[in-house]
């Protein structure tokens, strides 16, 4: 039986450190990529965001931009709200250890 072959993927998330760094950053790009969608789809600016939201402009464009990392549970739902999201809470579908 022929062994197969793992792919560079397969590889790099043999790591456990590396597979935590992947999915951080996964997630990071989620949240930046449907903020620039909701704001697309609503035609809404980043300064009409953020006013409607209480939060301080930089904070939207630093999550726009993917350079914001850590904000808090009840600053992101604000921003969300206002372009029509929620946040759920739901048990993982698979372990990011």
């Amino acid at each position: 039986m022929k062994k197969k072959t793992k792919s560079t993927y397969e590889k790099f998330i043999e790591n456990k450190k590396q597979k935590r760094l992947l999915y951080r950053e996964y997630r990071e790009l989620l949240i930046s990529e449907l903020l620039l969608a909701a704001m697309e789809e609503d035609h809404i600016s980043v300064r009409k965001l953020a006013a409607e939201a209480e939060v301080s402009p930089t904070i939207i464009q630093s999550l726009k931009s993917g350079k914001k990392t850590n904000t808090t549970i009840e600053t992101l739902s604000r921003i969300l709200d206002v372009v029509g999201y929620q946040i759920v809470l739901a048990p993982k579908s698979c372990s990011f250890a």
